[in-house]
């Protein structure tokens, strides 16, 4: 079976962190799962799941379903440091992993990973390898990487967009920016930023990573 079809059962469980009354059940890490209940109770949300799931049924979808929810399985909500956020998973055979700008440790390193890399290398002083983009480490030592769609048609970017998932990221950057604002940077690569801002939290993960 292609690994990117069919298998919702591995996003959309029916024993998880957090089940919702109107039947739609989400395999997340279990504090993430608390934080989110009430966006799993909405009518959007349940509109997004028939959406995906019909998605993977029908056609090629990714990153694979297990891996859909991936960036809140490595970072639970309390570990939360910095949040580097994106828009969309990649699209191409082979590359989304679940992990905001990541790809596995054997793919090529596409262009937007590069300019990270390199920002990080010549304004945090923190080299980085250049054929490396797997990205767990980042994650599990509390930098977010999270994508504004979580699901996205093959070969085809942004189609997964205005279908429910960026009010649910709206939400996760919402829970945040109210509990963990002291100690919580969102930034973004893809959309008008401020430099400033980018640096910023450049230097910030490249801190964590440091440790």
């Amino acid at each position: 079976m292609n690994p990117v079809r069919g298998k919702t059962s591995e996003m959309f469980a029916d024993s998880y962190a957090s089940r919702a009354s109107n039947g739609v059940n989400v395999k997340i890490e279990p504090s993430w799962g608390e934080k989110l209940k009430g966006e799993f109770e909405k009518e959007y949300f349940a509109e997004l799941t028939k959406f995906v799931k019909k998605e993977y049924k029908e056609g090629t979808v990714y990153p694979a379903p297990k891996n859909i929810f991936r960036a809140f399985d490595l970072c639970p909500f309390d570990k939360v440091k910095v949040v580097i956020l994106g828009q969309d998973p990649y699209h191409g055979v082979g590359q989304a992993n679940g992990l905001a700008f990541a790809v596995n440790e054997e793919t090529a390193l596409p262009p937007s990973l590069q300019n990270i890399y390199k920002e990080i290398a010549s304004d945090c002083g923190y080299p980085m390898s250049t054929k490396n983009g797997d990205l767990s480490r980042w994650a599990e030592q509390g930098v977010l990487l999270l994508n504004a769609t979580l699901t996205v048609r093959a070969h085809s970017a942004g189609s997964h967009q205005g279908k429910g998932w960026e009010e649910f990221t709206e939400a996760v950057i919402r829970a945040l920016s109210e509990e963990r604002a002291r100690s919580s940077v969102r930034f973004s690569f893809g959309r008008l930023t401020e430099e400033r801002e980018i640096k910023e939290a450049l230097k910030l993960a490249a801190g964590i990573l440091k440790k």
